[in-house]
């Protein structure tokens, strides 16, 4: 799957931390039970390796990121895991040269034009906006359109449910990600229907029609 197919599956691609690798095939249900095919397990916590690797084996039906990947050792880390994709806060040179080497689909953050035209020069045309909010959020991504109307961003830090929305508008953002559908404890089975339903809101968020693209 290329990166271009794996950012049309979901309108928001839920950015998880956890701590617990016995919860994490609980919340992958709980995603996929809300409709959700992607999930980024951020590697902030010990537990993220093992819990990306159990997501793979017992949860096939979602397809699994690593998350915060910054160097070559932990790229070699989730790729050994099963990561099915990978994403990074930056994009230094060392670090997009191990990622295309890996043959992972992957997303490397920009957050100025500068950066963007780095990834450009190498033919990448799709980006993570990190941090979204802070870098001017969606007046920011509707201004980069203008310059950069080939790539494609996923704009993550700051994006709440409203803001996804705004977001999910604009003609060069084809998806984004957020922590909020699976922020909070997942022990209980009122913390997975949380989740669930959470999910299925985050899905409710399709992208406009054309028509109804906000113009930039």
């Amino acid at each position: 799957m290329t990166i271009d197919e794996l950012l049309g599956l979901d309108p928001v691609i839920p950015v998880t931390v956890i701590d617990d690798p016995a919860d994490s095939v609980a919340i992958a249900r709980a995603l996929v039970d809300g409709g959700v095919h992607t999930i980024e397990v951020t590697l902030r916590t010990p537990a993220a390796l093992a819990a990306i690797e159990r997501i793979v084996s017992e949860v096939p039906e979602i397809l699994v990121g690593a998350g915060t990947v910054i160097s070559q050792a932990q790229l070699r880390d989730v790729a050994a895991a099963g990561a099915q994709f990978a994403v990074s806060p930056g994009s230094t040179p060392y670090l997009l040269d191990a990622l295309a080497a890996s043959g992972l689909p992957f997303l490397a953050g920009c957050a100025t034009p500068s950066e963007i035209m780095a990834l450009l020069e190498r033919g990448i045309t799709a980006a993570k906006l990190f941090p979204a909010a802070a870098v001017g959020g969606v007046a920011a991504a509707r201004a980069l359109a203008g310059p950069f109307p080939d790539m494609r961003l996923c704009p993550t830090g700051g994006v709440d449910m409203a803001r996804a929305a705004e977001y999910l508008r604009l003609p060069n953002v084809a998806c984004v990600g957020a922590s909020w559908i699976t922020r909070g404890p997942h022990r209980t089975d009122e913390d997975r229907d949380r989740v669930k339903t959470l999910a299925r809101a985050a899905c409710a968020l399709r992208r406009p029609q054309q028509a109804d693209v906000v113009a930039i």
